[in-house]
């Protein structure tokens, strides 16, 4: 029943499952779920619908509760999502990879704050593998420290790369890109292209329409509404 397909997971050799990007088409008359993977794997398809108590009635509510469908966001416990509060650097490197269902990349972390195996090191490793993610000057990930938009605006940049999004933009100066927002200012140098990347993509937006707030820190509403309009953009789901 293609009304009752969520989103297609990899079976990785561990036993675990992690999404890949997933939509279901039909193609003279007959349905067809379209996964978008990077790697060959064995996959199988899902029924998961997840509704979290908190975010009802939210701005956010239908992205969140279709990320968290999908596998891409996870709850906080006792069925609830927490969607206004900050994400962390290691919280929004997880979205990021388990959006683009990448595979977790194993061995040796090459961030000496996140070593181990645990999930708050692994992502930072995989999301780097992959280019998204960069340590600071002397190395570290800081992986529970806060994530600003303006970093947050750069990951997606990359990610969107990954997607073949970013080639169809057309070529636009990030001023004019970003011209919009009154505190463009605020805006890093290092941060300028990737900022106007994700607003030209329509992946991030302004808070309270004229404000890009781009040392503001993430919200979990905010991350997984990026991670929903990054796949939808990129025609991935």
């Amino acid at each position: 029943d293609p009304s009752r397909i969520t989103t297609a997971v990899v079976m990785d050799d561990d036993g675990t499952i992690r999404h890949v990007p997933t939509y279901v088409t039909t193609r003279d008359g007959r349905s067809y779920a379209v996964v978008n993977s990077l790697t060959n794997s064995a996959y199988a398809l899902i029924w998961h619908p997840v509704a979290f108590r908190d975010v009802i009635g939210h701005w956010a509510q239908a992205a969140i509760d279709d990320m968290g469908s999908r596998l891409v966001v996870r709850g906080t416990g006792d069925g609830r999502f927490d969607p206004d509060r900050g994400v962390t650097r290691a919280e929004f490197a997880a979205m990021i990879v388990r959006a683009l269902g990448l595979k977790p990349v194993t061995g040796t972390s090459p961030f000496p704050d996140a070593p181990g195996t645990s999930w708050s090191s692994d992502a930072p490793a995989t999301a780097h593998a992959y280019g998204l993610i960069d340590g600071f000057e002397d190395g570290s990930v800081r992986p529970d420290g806060k994530l600003t938009r303006e970093q947050a605006m750069v990951i997606v940049s990359r990610a969107m790369a990954i997607t073949g999004l970013k080639e169809k933009l057309p070529p636009v100066e990030a001023s004019s890109a970003l011209g919009a927002f009154a505190d463009t200012s605020a805006v890093s140098g290092w941060a300028l292209d990737g900022a106007a990347d994700s607003v030209r993509a329509g992946i991030v937006t302004g808070r309270n329409g004229s404000r890009l707030a781009p040392q503001a820190q993430v919200s979990r509403a905010e991350a997984a509404t990026m991670m929903q309009r990054l796949l939808r953009k990129s025609g991935l789901i």
